[in-house]
């Protein structure tokens, strides 16, 4: 194969054959992997002063996509982790092109060896439990918007789910009728799992597809949109933001922080964790592909480690010696 192969054939085979076909991706994967490589095409058909249709894999300079790269963190203000999902996106095309065009291997191995651009691990931050419950209880209960609302705030709360997660459950997906409710969410690279549901929550998730006339059987969405559409995360992440500024007048420590979706995520984490939960656990419940994403939560939480302080004995109060309560070892201790 030619070193100047066009870019068009590449493209169409790598989203119709190595995303949809062998590896399955999900429709979130592919639209992320999709706009990811328009943004790079039309960076460098300006830079090189090429129609996007005239481009050859020879015009996708190392350089250049370090360039676009940069340019993403100055002129788009993405964030580190943004620029590394575009790398990974860009990475796994010039992988399937090393793969169908020997030619321009030379090419690729210079893209493939671009690293990924180390950041600073932020503080996972979280809201109380009066914070969590000034917020679910924000909507007005006496509009069927404002119960849907809740519905949606008690569903994050309670669950953990992300917001992706949260929006694509369908009635069929809930498991209400039971002394055991729960229900089954997708997660990221189509990972599904199943969470419980707690009692209120089961509750309020009755009276909403009640309200609505479905059955739990049937795949409708849970969550819908003025036009019984499903909802949308920005429509998800309004409803939040709503909800906050109700609350932020009765609860005003809440306007001094940044309240999204994920925040009910990280709250949940911090709940269970503070409450004996341990981390494999927390891992399976919110979807985690490794336990070193869950123990952030771990780490985040100053006041464990306050106690963990108090209970070695290192707070600079002098506590009790200790004092083994094997009789072999008190024996030895005695020696």
């Amino acid at each position: 194969m030619s070193a100047h192969l066009s870019l068009a054939p590449l493209l169409e085979s790598f989203f119709r054959d190595r995303l949809t076909k062998q590896r399955n991706a999900s429709p979130s994967t592919i639209a992320s992997y999709r706009d990811a490589l328009r943004m790079l095409i039309l960076f460098i058909a300006e830079h090189t002063g090429r129609k996007p249709a005239a481009l050859l894999i020879d015009d996708f300079d190392r350089d250049l996509i370090l360039a676009f790269l940069d340019d993403l963190e100055k002129k788009r203000k993405n964030t580190i982790q943004t620029r590394n999902a575009r790398l990974s996106a860009i990475r796994s095309f010039f992988h399937h092109v090393a793969a169908n065009d020997p030619a321009s291997l030379g090419i690729t191995q210079r893209i493939l060896a671009i690293p990924v651009k180390r950041s600073h691990i932020k503080v996972t931050h979280h809201l109380s439990q009066n914070e969590v419950d000034a917020l679910i209880e924000a909507p007005d209960q006496k509009t069927q918007r404002g119960r849907r609302d809740r519905t949606l705030l008690l569903f994050l709360a309670r669950t953990g789910a992300r917001v992706s997660e949260a929006i694509g459950v369908n009635a069929a997906d809930l498991t209400l009728d039971s002394l055991r409710p729960q229900v089954l969410l997708r997660g990221k690279g189509r990972k599904e799992r199943i969470v419980p549901i707690s009692h209120d929550l089961s509750s309020a998730l009755k009276k909403l597809v009640n309200e609505r006339g479905i059955a739990l059987h049937e795949p409708q969405p849970l969550f819908v949109g003025l036009y019984e559409t499903r909802l949308t995360r920005f429509g998800a992440t309004h409803i939040v933001r709503r909800a906050a500024t109700i609350a932020s007048s009765a609860s005003p420590e809440l306007a001094r922080k940044i309240i999204s979706p994920h925040i009910f995520r990280h709250s949940l984490a911090m709940k269970l964790l503070q409450s004996g939960v341990d981390l494999l656990t927390i891992q399976a419940w919110l979807g985690h592909s490794q336990v070193a994403t869950t123990h952030r939560y771990a780490a985040a939480d100053v006041e464990m480690m306050r106690r963990g302080l108090h209970k070695a004995g290192v707070s600079g109060q002098h506590g009790a010696r200790f004092k083994p309560r094997d009789a072999v070892i008190q024996l030895l201790e005695s020696i």
